[in-house]
């Protein structure tokens, strides 16, 4: 029985051995892009940014898998691009390419079949031309522009067969090209969430207070109020305060720990104080229109978790912490 556990852990650290192993491999190649770029990617990057076309993503298999998903981060990140398989590009898809767009292409051997066909259509309609490829003297090299160095002295898969640290290198340096147009063009989180919508940040971002506050049953205590009624308000309310009012002027608030220093002081007195004694005057505020983001972080600046949403100092509404999360 021990030494079937023996064998069992055995092969858990050869496993994990394994695994080490492709990560090293591909880390390893990812380095070297870094002495691999060159010039030819900052031009690449000058003429997308000089382009009123789109980038247009191409590659086959593998390659067209990791050019979807440099496609979908130039797109997010306020560079115009979509994805478009050279298969279907040769069936009528090239209808789509318009003369101002600019072609990225991906091919680690640079002898892809399905890719190169489309070169002459390129050149003939006008199309500049970056290449991702692993191989600089490949055909898809020699035609482009501007060409991507990928190579990697090997391959993760023991094989050499599957594309793995290939994969891993182009996908890298499609992120390194995005990267630089969105800090060329200026783009800010802003920007982001407009993209993001649904996301975290987009929400927070696009939002406005007033779309999220509590506006009903809120709770509301006049300066006069019986510590055991502010109390009461305070865990009805479920936000962690009361906030004090003279009708709707906002005169202060009272928070969780407003009420554990003021037990701390009076002790024995506590029942008999009032409202006005034990709150914060002038607490921090907010107007409806600010943005959901903006009253996070100051939250945050401040570490409270309510906010209190005024207007002209009338209290209007509340928000809390956990309304500002998705």
């Amino acid at each position: 029985m021990q030494a079937a556990q023996g064998s069992k852990d055995i092969l858990k650290d050869s496993y994990l051995e394994r695994a080490r192993r492709v990560l090293r491999i591909e880390a390893i190649a990812i380095s070297a892009l870094i002495e691999q770029v060159d010039s030819n990617l900052a031009a690449a990057v000058d003429a997308i940014l000089v382009s009123r076309g789109r980038v247009i993503v191409c590659g086959m298999g593998k390659s067209g898998l990791i050019g979807n998903k440099i496609a979908a981060t130039l797109a997010s990140t306020g560079t115009p691009a979509f994805s478009l398989h050279p298969g279907e590009a040769s069936h009528g898809d090239l209808g789509m390419v318009r003369p101002e767009d600019i072609f990225l292409a991906l091919s680690n051997s640079g002898e892809t079949d399905e890719v190169i066909r489309l070169i002459p259509f390129l050149q003939d309609n006008g199309n500049q031309l970056i290449a991702i490829t692993g191989r600089p003297n490949s055909t898809l090299a020699r035609h482009a522009d501007f060409h991507l160095n990928a190579a990697v002295s090997e391959e993760a898969c023991p094989l050499q067969l599957v594309p793995t640290a290939s994969t891993t290198a182009a996908l890298a340096l499609g992120d390194a090209l995005a990267v630089v147009l969105m800090e060329a063009r200026g783009f800010r989180s802003e920007h982001f969430a407009r993209f993001h919508p649904s996301g975290n940040l987009g929400r927070r971002l696009l939002t406005r207070v007033g779309h999220v506050m509590h506006t009903e049953h809120l709770p509301i205590v006049r300066p006069n109020a019986p510590a055991a009624h502010v109390v009461q308000t305070i865990s009805a309310g479920r936000m962690g305060v009361a906030v004090v009012c003279t009708g709707r002027e906002l005169i202060g608030i009272i928070t969780d720990g407003d009420l554990r220093r003021a037990i701390e002081r009076h002790r024995r007195d506590f029942s008999e104080l009032s409202a006005d004694v034990m709150m914060t005057r002038n607490p921090i505020c907010t107007d409806r229109e600010a943005r959901l983001q903006d009253a996070v972080d100051l939250m945050t600046e401040h570490s409270i978790t309510s906010l209190v949403i005024t207007d002209n100092r009338h209290l209007v509404g509340l928000v809390h912490l956990f309304d500002c999360t998705v």
